[in-house]
């Protein structure tokens, strides 16, 4: 053979290597394109669907016309529809014409006490009682959209049912943002009710809007994406006595003053930040009566996050530590409750890794970014606990807005440009047909 035809022969050769590869490429492409013809057919929808649930928040817990409004749209899809799942959750399932995995997908749908000042067409003017108190409620996290985006998703995904490798569960959350005090809810409560049962499932994708990210843009991160949430209580117990004579008794209001400083010196000087992020801080401290009297007791109140386990740990031996040994050190003493309350939202890395080509093709791969964590907390990670999941953030900022401008989650001013939502829509679609696809036995 001369060297012409050796060349052509080792062109043929790598031709035949790459054309797998080449091929497969090409398939995701016109899924991709496909799933972004189905999203903006439906797109309408979906607008009137978030606008609805906007103008119609419900606190967690309480969100019964909202569940009903989502499971009377599953029943018309044609799915197996079960409500009153950790008391208003909706989960719909849908099969696939194939055999595969089973794949959760997650929208939030609880509203938050928050009146809205934004000047919208589908403006909240509702109001309830919340603590005894006249409050009024919206959407101020963006629970609405999340709602909105996975319907639509069902939509996309119920039409292309028999094309499916595996089946669909719908988890319809209610009371992410906290059950009211004295009841259980949530991804805790839907867990302990088996929602990731019968049929279990495989891995689970959700996904938050995020009003300082700019439409059309992608936010992940793998590992610890958000934090884990702990409440503490410290209770300094002194001896109570006349202002005037300080040294006849034992101030608790200055053991906490110090014990406080302690607090901050395990983050600053005692945690090693270059691992991971944390944060402990004292929201409440309440002692006295009134101004002449050093009282017997001053009780604190306040939250740690923290974005890895082992940390998590460390941070709570070493608040028990400096709080008893500083309290002992002032003639005090103190006591010190810890309650666990979200994980860490742990993104799966491998889940993570194998997924970000979806992310990237529905959203371009320029428009995915790795960003850093938050220490914010999101009790999906209860879900994560369970079963690998990833949890990313979807723009809803206006193109070329200044993040700094833009009004944060949980505020009155919070706004979102609902031309994000298309991207949520294709993101939750096209995770769930790859996923399917790289893990079906046929």
């Amino acid at each position: 053979m001369n060297r012409i035809g050796f060349g052509i022969l080792i062109t043929v050769l790598l031709l035949g290597l790459q054309w797998p590869a080449l091929a497969q490429q090409q398939d995701s492409e016109e899924r991709y394109q496909q799933i972004n013809e189905q999203t903006e057919e439906i797109f309408e929808q979906v607008l009137e669907w978030r606008r609805h649930f906007h103008q119609n928040p419900e606190l967690s817990n309480r969100e019964e016309e909202t569940a009903e409004y989502i499971a009377d749209y599953l029943r018309d899809l044609g799915m197996k529809v079960e409500t009153g799942v950790a008391h208003t959750g909706v989960v719909g399932i849908l099969e696939g014409g194939k055999e595969g995995p089973v794949v959760g997908l997650r929208a939030d749908i609880d509203a938050l006490p928050v009146k809205e000042r934004t000047d919208v067409p589908s403006k909240s003017t509702k109001t309830t009682t919340y603590l005894g108190k006249e409050v009024g409620v919206s959407h101020a996290c963006g629970h609405d959209t999340h709602i909105a985006m996975l319907m639509g998703a069902a939509k996309i995904l119920t039409d292309m049912k028999d094309e499916l490798q595996g089946t669909v569960k719908f988890i319809f959350q209610p009371a992410e943002e906290g059950a009211p005090p004295g009841e259980e809810g949530g991804a805790e409560l839907m867990v302990e009710e088996g929602v990731l049962e019968d049929p279990n499932v495989d891995v689970i994708f959700g996904q938050h809007i995020n009003s300082q990210t700019e439409v059309g843009k992608i936010r992940y991160r793998p590992k610890g994406t958000m934090a884990a949430s702990d409440r503490f209580v410290i209770t300094v117990k002194g001896k109570q006595t006349h202002g005037s004579t300080p040294w006849t008794g034992v101030d608790p209001i200055v053991t906490s003053a110090k014990i406080i400083e302690g607090l901050q010196s395990i983050i600053s000087r005692q945690t090693e930040l270059t691992k991971a992020a944390a944060v402990i801080s004292v929201g409440k401290i309440e002692s006295g009566v009134r101004n002449n009297i050093i009282p017997e007791e001053a009780e604190m109140i306040g939250t740690i996050r923290t974005l890895d386990t082992e940390m998590q740990d460390i941070i709570h031996k070493k608040i028990r530590h400096v709080a008893t040994k500083t309290a002992e050190s002032m003639g005090a003493t103190a006591e010190v409750e810890i309650e666990e309350g979200y994980p860490v939202t742990y993104n799966d890395p491998d889940l993570t890794e194998k997924m970000l080509p979806t992310l990237q093709g529905v959203a371009g791969s320029e428009d995915v970014i790795l960003s850093d964590a938050i220490t914010g907390a999101e009790d999906f990670s209860f879900f994560q606990k369970e079963v690998p999941g990833l949890y990313w953030f979807v723009g809803g900022m206006p193109k070329g807005m200044d993040p700094a401008e833009a009004a944060p989650h949980h505020t009155p001013d919070f706004y979102i440009k609902e031309e994000g939502m298309k991207l949520g829509v294709k993101s939750m679609v096209g995770l769930t047909v790859d996923y399917m696809n790289q893990h079906s036995s046929q």
